[in-house]
């Protein structure tokens, strides 16, 4: 797995990429405490720490998977970030020490897997630091192709003063390529990444490989029911 998260991208994660909502975090921190029920958890690609630093405050045991050094750097720059234990290594393969209750992947992450043996192994990688009955939960996209006319390709997702994104999509491999464009102080910079999009049912079947089975689907983390025009999901798979 090719890292394209340091330089200009892990200082600006957080504003650019990630979301700093407060209210988004603390419904995302909510729902993640209660999975975790008291138990440690286990983060694929923890990034800068924005949901681990919250939700550790809150009282749970986070350990971290993190591809990108500089992201880590960041996070240890944060209030309770230098606490969080974190492997550098890809979360399709990388082991830590210990069993979790919850593993979780957040923010469209487990696209950033570029190939659908490489997402299943996620999955695999998941169950094997699952304890019995223990949950993975993932925060994604849904494939947003109702939005392209026939035979379109790119899809503008974002449009401001400051920040222009389209995502370029090649619907026979499921393959896409987000581009994002900065404008500031005078500047411009330039980012693209290549995705692999993914629907809730071939991660079901994900799921199903590694031994864990559907327990709930929602359209975002207030827990609202997900629908066929919901434009993101958060889905949870219990082990066992």
């Amino acid at each position: 797995m090719k890292n394209y998260f340091d330089g200009d991208i892990a200082k600006t994660y957080d504003q650019g990429h990630g979301g700093d909502d407060p209210a988004e975090i603390a419904r995302a921190v909510d729902v993640l405490a209660k999975l975790a029920d008291g138990g440690p958890a286990l983060e694929f690609a923890i990034g800068t720490g924005r949901i681990a630093i919250p939700l550790s405050a809150r009282g749970v045991d986070v350990t971290g998977i993190e591809l990108s050094e500089e992201m880590v750097a960041e996070m240890r720059g944060k209030d309770g970030g230098a606490d969080i234990p974190v492997v550098i290594g890809d979360m399709a393969t990388t082991r830590v020490d210990g069993q979790f209750p919850l593993v979780f992947l957040v923010f469209n992450t487990i696209c950033n897997l570029t190939t659908q043996d490489a997402q299943a192994k996620c999955f695999a990688n998941a169950a094997t630091h699952l304890a019995p009955g223990g949950r993975f939960l993932i925060e994604t996209l849904t494939p947003p192709l109702q939005k392209l006319p026939v035979g379109e390709t790119r899809l503008a997702f974002d449009r401001s003063e400051s920040h222009w994104g389209i995502d370029e999509f090649d619907i026979a491999s499921q393959q896409f390529t987000s581009h994002h464009v900065w404008f500031e102080d005078g500047e411009t910079r330039r980012f693209s990444i290549p995705m692999r999009y993914v629907w809730p049912s071939e991660l079901d079947l994900m799921a199903r490989l590694a031994g864990m089975s559907l327990e709930a689907r929602w359209a975002d983390w207030d827990r609202s029911t997900f629908t066929a025009i919901s434009e993101k999901h958060v889905s949870v798979w219990r082990k066992g």
